[in-house]
């Protein structure tokens, strides 16, 4: 079985920039036959900064990811932060992401598992893999059909994170579908002055250590451009670089 990929810009910035990477990505699936899920967010919730860029908003925001998959085929992941936002996002996403921080939001897990969408959860800074088996319990009580778990690091001290890779066969053991967050893996949060600081050069070797501890798929956000995104440019992956990390871990 293939594994799942999940890639695209951490915001909406344009719809230029949905457009140009939304092409590259249906070209990686066409080489590889691969099936790249494409991930962006209306809004930015969590910035660390009162003034940072959060996004179109969720109307307009919905309406250009709508476009993407009317336009290119694919399928389309982006995260909620609010419950009354789980079914008009649904109307567009094939799978609702739960934020790290918000993993333990019962009402927020409730109704995304409501929807009927697969429900990818993020596994909290603050948390270990083994108490990821209550979020899934939520959601899969309130009804969600498939679950997914996302490692991304734990906060040890300030300004960084450290990635236990024993948490993937641990949320293993929870659900079949582990992804390894490979971008913001490499966060380093608050370190840059009011914004998230990071160190990309670390992603791709981060997908081939989640790989040997069995996860079954991996979530790189990109951009043609990171140093002048955004929202987390520091940490996310060069677009012409994307190739060359799904053909490591498929071949």
């Amino acid at each position: 079985m293939k594994p799942v990929f999940i890639a695209g810009p951490c915001v909406i910035e344009s719809a230029q920039l949905l457009d140009t990477v939304a092409r590259r990505l249906t070209e990686i699936n066409a080489k590889f036959g691969v099936d790249i899920i494409f991930k962006s967010s209306f809004d930015k919730a969590n910035r660390t900064s009162l003034s940072s860029f959060r996004g179109p908003g969720i109307d307009k925001g919905l309406t250009m990811l709508a476009d993407i998959k009317e336009k290119y085929g694919l399928r389309i992941l982006t995260d909620i932060h609010e419950s009354w936002q789980a079914q008009p996002a649904a109307q567009v996403a094939d799978v609702l992401q739960i934020p790290a921080f918000l993993c333990r939001q019962t009402d927020l897990l409730v109704a995304a598992a409501r929807t009927g969408r697969i429900v990818n959860i993020k596994k909290a800074q603050f948390l270990s893999g083994k108490d990821m088996v209550y979020p899934v319990e939520k959601a899969r009580d309130a009804g969600a059909a498939e679950v997914w778990l996302t490692e991304r690091g734990n906060m040890y001290g300030y300004n960084n994170l450290v990635v236990d890779f024993r948490n993937i066969p641990d949320m293993l053991d929870i659900v079949p579908t582990v992804i390894m967050d490979c971008t913001h893996s490499v966060q380093r949060p608050g370190a840059g002055g009011g914004k998230t600081s990071g160190d990309r050069r670390f992603v791709p070797q981060m997908a081939l250590a989640a790989r040997a501890f069995g996860a079954t798929g991996y979530f790189l956000e990109v951009h043609p451009q990171p140093d002048s995104a955004l929202s987390d440019g520091p940490n996310m992956l060069p677009l012409d670089r994307l190739e060359d990390v799904v053909k490591s871990i498929i071949m």
